[in-house]
C-alpha cells in the first residue's frame, strides 16, 4: 500500500508540475523559454520525486515505466497492476487539482487544455503521433533499466541521468506531440478536460497510450537482449 500511496503522490506532483508549468508559461517553440521551461519541470519532478519516493515504490510514476520494469522481471503482474492504477489516479489528482486552481484564479491556460497532448505539431498524422511516442518512450525507458540495472555502477546519481533523460526527450518531443511517453499523465488530464466540458481531447487520447506501451515493450526487449550473457 505504501508503494501504491507513494506512485500516486510522484504521478499526482509530476502532472500538477510538469502540466502546471506548460499552462503558465505556453510551449510555443518559437518563443523558446516556455518550451525549455515545461522541458525542465518535467525533468525536474523526476529528479526531486526519484531522491523522494525512490527508495519506497522505485519512482516509477509512469505506466510505461511499470510496464518495462514487468518485462524484465522486477514486478509481478498483480503489482503492475497496482502501480497503474495509483498512477492514473495520481494523474486524475493533479489534473483535477490544476483545472480548481486556474479556474479559481481566473488564470489563463496558455496551452489551451491542462497540457494535454495532441498531434498538432505532427499535422494530425496519427502515424507520426505514434513513432514520436514510441521512439521516445524506447529512449526513456531503456535510460531507466540500464541506470537502474544490478550492474550499473551510477551510484546516488540515478535519478538525475533519469531527470535529464526526460528533460532531453521533452526538448524534442514537445513541438511534435507535447511528449507524453507517459500513459498517466496523458490520461488525467484529458479525463479532467473532457468531464469539465472544456474539451474533447479523448479522440487521439489512444496515441498518448499505445504509443508509450509499445516503446516501453520494445525497450524491455532490447535491454534483455543486451544484458543476456
Amino acid at each position: 500500500m505504501k508503494k501504491l500511496i507513494a506512485e500516486f503522490i510522484g504521478t499526482c506532483t509530476l502532472v500538477l508540475l510538469g502540466c502546471g508549468t506548460a499552462m503558465l508559461v505556453g510551449c510555443d517553440a518559437a518563443a523558446g523559454s516556455g518550451y525549455i521551461l515545461t522541458a525542465l519541470a518535467f525533468g525536474l519532478v523526476i529528479v526531486g520525486m526519484a531522491y523522494c519516493v525512490g527508495n519506497i515504490s522505485g519512482c516509477h510514476i509512469n505506466p510505461a515505466v511499470s510496464l518495462g520494469v514487468l518485462l524484465t522481471g522486477g514486478m509481478k503482474v498483480k503489482e503492475f497492476v497496482g502501480y497503474v492504477i495509483a498512477q492514473c489516479l495520481g494523474a486524475l489528482a493533479g489534473a483535477g487539482l490544476l483545472d480548481l486552481i486556474f479556474s479559481l484564479g481566473g488564470v489563463t491556460d496558455k496551452t489551451g487544455g491542462l497540457g494535454t497532448n495532441g498531434l498538432a505539431g505532427v499535422g494530425g498524422s496519427v502515424a507520426a503521433g505514434l513513432i514520436v511516442e514510441i521512439l521516445l518512450t524506447f529512449i526513456f525507458v531503456l535510460t531507466i533499466l540500464g541506470v537502474t540495472s544490478k550492474n550499473a555502477g551510477h551510484g546516488s546519481f540515478g535519478g538525475l541521468i533519469i531527470g535529464l533523460t526526460l528533460t532531453l526527450v521533452h526538448i524534442f518531443g514537445i513541438g511534435l506531440t507535447g511528449t507524453s511517453v507517459n500513459p498517466a499523465r496523458s490520461f488525467g488530464p484529458a479525463l479532467v478536460m473532457a468531464l469539465s466540458g472544456k474539451g474533447a481531447p479523448l479522440a487521439v487520447l489512444w496515441v498518448f497510450i499505445v504509443g508509450p506501451f509499445l516503446g516501453a515493450a520494445l525497450a524491455a526487449c532490447t535491454y534483455k537482449f543486451l544484458e543476456k550473457k
